[in-house]
């Protein structure tokens, strides 16, 4: 499990150093000025961000060791495009970007395979949301985004539900405390609802109290929808002793159901 692995991707995570805001001040000039050193040493300092981040993420079916490697991957985005002046602290920069490639990585790696224009479309209309939210304090409409991107509404839709993770039938929804409500509990199914599970019984109690020759006559003429002259020429009896049988199988059902 990952909450209890110490080593992934070779470090041991149990003796991962930590920075002080001082610390991480110094070094991060020091990057800035070229020092590859300073810049291995504010990594090392910062994994068990990545750490706390990708626990998140556990349960998708990817291994520790390679959401460690991408949250990595996103820690290093961040100190890249880290801008000291900002007076902001690095981690409160670092963590979206961080949860944002390992998103990435989920979405590319999903076992439902979405096309790569579907996936590229996506990824404009996110963009564009956050330029316009950053912009305007608030989300566009997508009637708007599909006018600015040249595409249509039901394309954006698509492609927004294309990307989105796949939630397993058992998963929890819901704890009273004493046993978990999952999704495939709330889903109707209307093919096997309670009551056409009781009809169909009854109606297969009612054919068993038929002779072979009647069951076989009203299944073919009620379920497979012949007519009384192809019941008879599969069978090899007149149409005649067709309908003499079906008005006695009909006849019997009905005693059955009073």
């Amino acid at each position: 499990m990952l909450n209890n692995k110490v080593e992934i991707c070779g470090v041991n995570t149990s003796k991962l150093p930590l920075l002080s805001k001082e610390e991480k001040e110094e070094l991060f000039v020091k990057i800035k000025d070229g020092d590859k050193e300073a810049r291995i040493k504010f990594i090392n300092g910062n994994l068990r961000l990545v750490l706390s981040v990708i626990q998140r993420f556990y349960g998708r079916g990817e291994t520790a060791d390679d959401l460690f490697q991408v949250g990595c991957v996103g820690l290093i985005k961040a100190i890249d495009n880290f801008d000291l002046s900002q007076n902001v602290q690095f981690s409160t920069y670092a963590v979206p970007m961080i949860i944002g490639e390992v998103k990435r990585y989920l979405r590319d790696n999903n076992s439902i395979r979405v096309s790569r224009s579907v996936r590229d479309l996506a990824y404009k209309v996110i963009q564009f949301k956050e330029r316009y939210l950053k912009e305007y304090g608030k989300e566009p409409r997508i009637e708007y985004i599909a006018k600015e991107l040249g595409v249509e509404v039901e394309e954006i839709g698509f492609c927004m539900d294309a990307i989105q993770d796949p939630v397993s039938l058992q998963e929890p929804i819901y704890n009273d405390g004493a046993e978990n409500i999952y999704i495939i509990d709330q889903i109707k199914d209307n093919k096997n609802t309670d009551e056409l599970w009781t009809e169909k019984m009854t109606i297969e109690g009612a054919l068993n109290k038929l002779n072979e020759k009647e069951r076989t006559i009203v299944k073919k003429r009620f379920f497979d929808g012949r007519t009384q002259m192809e019941v008879a020429d599969e069978i090899g009896i007149s149409q005649a002793q067709v309908s003499r049988l079906e008005k006695s199988a009909i006849e019997h059902i009905r005693r059955f159901y009073k």
